[in-house]
């Protein structure tokens, strides 16, 4: 009798149990037992060369795929040792743990397809393999998962960042073991779609009840991956500014320059427009001069001159320009641009003050005045009918003032 009659035999059979089971239970039994024999002599007629041949490819695959494995494992961990990078005791970690019991399942598998069997059977070592397979895959993610914290951990010396990067690890998991559990149960025959449904509305409902706490949870996730700054970076945040004290899942905390505290949720920091001062390099400094009219030409000329040997005086700046840049109401405005080659801000002050100071002294000996806001009123007499300025009055291109009379 071929597979394919005594499987429709078997069906017959099935469908009579069922039959009979509503009218006699001895004789459902009776058909029971009668089909349990059948399927067991279907599985028996196999020759001793097919089961001989069945058990040699179970076994040289099992044998194989072990040998494979030990062979990635010992090519990954020589690697490693020759290597920096760290991916290849990550890729190792994860080959050793290949289970043996889940490749005997495997290795059942490629046996029984040398093999007649009922359907009922060949479906149960199916399902067994494709169980296997689903163990194996979800033990790789977890341990993966596990083998990134503890490289991460490592590197890191951030507590807040340890905790949120353990926060993580520990949601990634619980959704990859969920998803293996759907699909054992799926592989199994059961009906998942209801209990995805369910979950996906109990999802919605939690979510919009905790609404605030996981976006300032994910927030936190963000901060940790993104890295939009760090521990001790000094921020600038709308108008609060201080140095990053703690990043935690739910508030990150500044230490203002009073010494206060300033306390933000993460969702609302995210929002918000970052200035990191941390991560500058160097600095730079723009400032206006302002010379008083009167100033000569020859002045004006020499000023950016004086200016430029000033700044490029000294190694820690690298001067950018200096220029004659307005004539504004009350001053004749210079415009000075130069880089501190640091981010420090107390050298960029040290610097900053030694530059001006310079400049006070060389206006004091080239003797060029500062302007200051001041309004000249002017008041008309006889010998000046328009009040302005005097035909006898000093020019004011010799760098002297113009003093009224009395």
């Amino acid at each position: 009798m071929s597979c394919r009659k005594a499987t429709e035999t078997d069906f017959r059979c099935l469908n009579r149990c069922r039959g009979n089971a509503a009218l006699d239970p001895d004789r459902a039994r009776t058909a029971a037992a009668e089909l349990g024999e059948r399927m067991d002599g279907q599985l028996t007629a196999n020759h001793l060369e097919a089961w001989i041949t069945a058990i040699a490819i179970a076994t040289g695959s099992t044998a194989l795929m072990y040998y494979v494995r030990c062979f990635a494992v010992r090519r990954m961990r020589a690697l490693a040792q020759r290597s920096r990078t760290r991916l290849d005791d990550f890729a190792a970690t994860v080959l050793g743990q290949t289970y043996l019991a889940l490749l005997l399942c495997f290795g059942a598998y490629f046996g029984s397809l040398c093999l007649s069997m009922p359907d009922g059977y060949r479906m149960a070592v199916s399902r067994l393999a494709g169980a296997a397979l689903v163990l194996q895959l979800a033990i790789w993610g977890d341990t993966a998962l596990r083998a990134w914290r503890v490289q991460f951990m490592v590197m890191r010396e951030d507590i807040a960042r340890k905790a949120s990067s353990m926060i993580l690890v520990f949601m990634l998991r619980l959704a990859t073991w969920a998803v293996a559990c759907l699909m054992l149960l799926d592989n199994f025959g059961f009906s998942i779609t209801t209990l995805v449904a369910s979950l996906g509305i109990g999802g919605i409902a939690v979510a919009l009840a905790t609404q605030n706490i996981l976006g300032d949870l994910f927030a936190s996730l963000s901060i940790m991956i993104d890295k939009p700054f760090d521990i001790d970076d000094f921020i600038i945040v709308g108008d609060a500014l201080g140095s990053v004290e703690y990043i935690g899942l739910k508030t990150t905390r500044l230490r203002g320059l009073g010494g206060e505290q300033i306390v933000f949720s993460n969702g609302e920091l995210l929002k918000s427009r970052i200035h990191n001062h941390g991560r500058m390099q160097t600095r730079r400094v723009a400032f206006i001069l302002r010379a008083a009219y009167g100033t000569s030409d020859t002045h004006i000329a020499r000023i950016p001159v004086l200016v430029r040997d000033i700044v490029a005086a000294r190694g820690d700046v690298v001067f950018e320009r200096a220029h004659f840049c307005r004539i504004g109401e009350w001053s004749l405005d210079f415009e000075v641009v130069y880089h501190v080659q640091t981010a420090d801000y107390i050298a960029h002050m040290d610097v900053q003050h030694a530059i001006l100071l310079e400049i006070y002294r060389c206006f004091g000996r080239e003797r060029i005045e500062f302007a200051h806001p001041l309004s000249v009123i002017r008041f008309a007499g006889p010998d000046n009918p328009a009040g302005g300025w005097p035909p006898e009055s000093p020019s004011r291109h010799n760098g002297q003032r113009w003093e009224p009379r009395h």
